[in-house]
């Protein structure tokens, strides 16, 4: 096929700090790096895991071993931007996206603290569950009401 010519569309741009409502200080651990000096692609997933939860945690919305509903991750994805390593300290920017009945998407950025623009840039869909039953249930007014505050 002599003469193609195809573009691609060119890539969106690392999000910078106005893209997220929220910030939780996070730290690298020395296992986080992998052969390659690099942190491994899983632990950005970990990353927005532990910011969402801690959110939730401190306004005291959620208890891991006791609340009666609980968000379950049912989508995620990650794009990678740039390179970070141990022993960075990291910034995890959260904005809710989408609020439905019983789902959010929250917009995760990680930044090398201090950093202007992300690192890496995700999304995250939570559905809320009663724990004993796993069946969707509306997200609690309490939740809605932080979840409302994270809106972009």
């Amino acid at each position: 096929m002599s003469g193609s010519s195809e573009t691609k569309p060119a890539r969106e741009p690392p999000p910078d700090r106005d893209a997220f409502a929220i910030f939780v200080p996070m730290s690298t651990r020395w296992k986080d790096n992998d052969p390659y000096g690099h942190l491994n692609n899983v632990v950005y997933y970990e990353l927005f895991d532990a910011a969402v939860n801690q959110l939730l945690i401190a306004r005291g919305l959620l208890d891991p071993a006791t609340t009666p509903v609980i968000g379950l991750v049912v989508e995620s994805q990650c794009r990678f931007l740039a390179s970070l390593a141990f022993p960075d300290a990291v910034e995890v920017g959260l904005a809710v996206v989408a609020l439905g009945r019983s789902s959010v998407t929250y917009r995760l950025g990680v930044f090398k603290s201090g950093a202007a623009s992300a690192a890496a840039d995700g999304r995250y869909t939570h559905v809320y569950v009663e724990r004993a039953t796993g069946r969707p249930v509306a997200i609690p007014e309490g939740h809605r009401l932080a979840m409302e505050s994270w809106k972009i």
